[in-house]
């Protein structure tokens, strides 16, 4: 349904019509009507009440586009609201409101200097403590407004103890919101969601609840249900992922998408560890990719970091990508494969099998607000974040065409330039 056409009703119209506070912050489930009722109350704030700077803010500048600007630009006719992009500037009912992306903690230097009267806030939680810190600094014009939407994070997320927690303290207006508080969701939908997620996940964002990462990251797995071999049917879309390791082990796994299912298989695993086998050269890793890959291959994703084995590779004809290497989102992806039984491991490959008993979150981040799984029994555990990221990045219209000219391994994968974070390359 077009947004243009939804209507809040229940909480979300209660938040429209409340009196405001100098801190508002709209919390709780994904698909709950934070997003579109944050909208209504900021079109409606600057159209009637701006008289100074604004501003507007994201993860990046891409992202807050995406999730809050293009609705608005759906929402709204063209004579109220335009957007310059190249200079992160947005024209509401003739107001300047200025687009800004905090990506890490130098972000809080685009703001140094400025006095603002209204901000919006996109996905608070990822927002770097000190941005957030001086943005609440430079809400310093009378009646300055903060609105904040977001997903539950740690409790011990210093949004939940600060802002959240302290609400009546700093006079704070807090919304909390659940799946249903979305009238105009499907039912079927609500239920499919629902079967996506599980454990940590299913808590914060089907619950909407500020819970611990603690135990084991996929608490999902389930070795009868998710280990098997491919059934019958071809597999297209076949990618090798890997992990690279100098010290500590280097994976390749080798994965595509059951055809008539649509299902994530992992048919095939080389795990060398170093501690016991020797150290490789990159030119030895290289011979072993060799061994790996067969024509059914599309390209390599390698994690980013490993700059020298990707250029031996590409010295070898090898199609070679830099893997999306977003820790957080790439494990979310895996539990929802996981969740709705989407994605299976062959039985061969038994490195990756035992890890999902051994992938456990960090309680010590934990105690700092951040949610990291421990760095050990991961290497496999990367290797499958690369690939599952590769299948969500992906159209699959895209990486279904055929390439003309594919020509048989070790040179026959064709080279081209990396890409991140979209599809490329064919």
């Amino acid at each position: 349904m077009s947004l243009k056409l939804q209507k809040p009703q229940g909480k979300g119209a209660k938040f429209i019509l409340a009196p405001p506070a100098r801190i508002n912050i709209l919390h709780g489930s994904v698909r709950s009507g934070k997003t579109i009722s944050s909208i209504i109350k900021w079109i409606h704030l600057i159209k009637n009440q701006a008289t100074a700077e604004c501003l507007m803010v994201g993860k990046t500048e891409r992202t807050l586009i995406r999730n809050i600007i293009n609705p608005m630009l759906e929402m709204l006719p063209p004579s109220v609201i335009s957007l310059n992009a190249g200079k992160g500037e947005l024209i509401l009912y003739g107001k300047r409101v200025y687009l800004v992306g905090a990506n890490d903690e130098r972000s809080e230097s685009k703001i140094r200097g400025v006095s603002l009267q209204f901000s919006y806030v996109d996905e608070g939680t990822i927002i770097p403590e000190s941005f957030m810190k001086m943005l609440q600094t430079r809400l310093s014009e009378p009646g300055a407004q903060l609105y904040i939407t977001t997903n539950p994070d740690s409790p011990y997320h210093w949004m939940k103890q600060e802002l959240i927690d302290a609400a009546d303290l700093i006079k704070a207006n807090v919304w909390h919101f659940t799946l249903d508080d979305n009238p105009y969701l499907d039912p079927e939908y609500v239920e499919a969601l629902k079967r996506e997620f599980a454990g940590l996940w299913y808590q914060r964002y089907i619950e909407g609840l500020w819970v611990l990462a603690e135990g084991v990251v996929y608490p999902m797995w389930d070795e009868a249900k998710h280990v098997r071999p491919v059934p019958p049917g071809d597999l297209e879309n076949i990618i090798v992922s890997v992990d690279y390791g100098v010290t500590n082990p280097s994976v390749f796994l080798m994965g595509g998408i059951h055809k008539p299912t649509g299902n994530v298989h992992v048919i095939k695993e080389l795990y060398h560890d170093s501690s016991q086998s020797g150290q490789l050269t990159d030119r030895q890793l290289g011979d072993l990719m060799t061994g790996f890959v067969d024509k059914r291959v599309r390209y390599i994703t390698v994690d980013p970091s490993a700059t020298s084995f990707i250029a031996e590779l590409r010295s070898r004809g090898y199609s070679v990508r830099e893997a999306v290497n977003d820790v957080i989102p790439g494990i979310q992806q895996v539990s929802k494969l996981l969740s709705s039984e989407t994605l299976f491991i062959d039985p061969s490959c038994t490195n990756t099998i035992r890890e999902f008993g051994a992938y456990v979150w960090d309680e010590n981040a934990q105690k700092r607000g951040e949610d990291k799984p421990k760095k050990v029994n991961d290497h496999c555990s990367d290797t499958l974040r690369y690939m599952c990221q590769e299948f969500a990045q992906l159209n699959r219209s895209e990486i279904s065409r055929p390439s003309p000219g594919m020509a048989h391994v070790p040179r026959g994968i064709r080279s081209s330039r990396s890409r991140r974070p979209g599809p490329a390359g064919f």
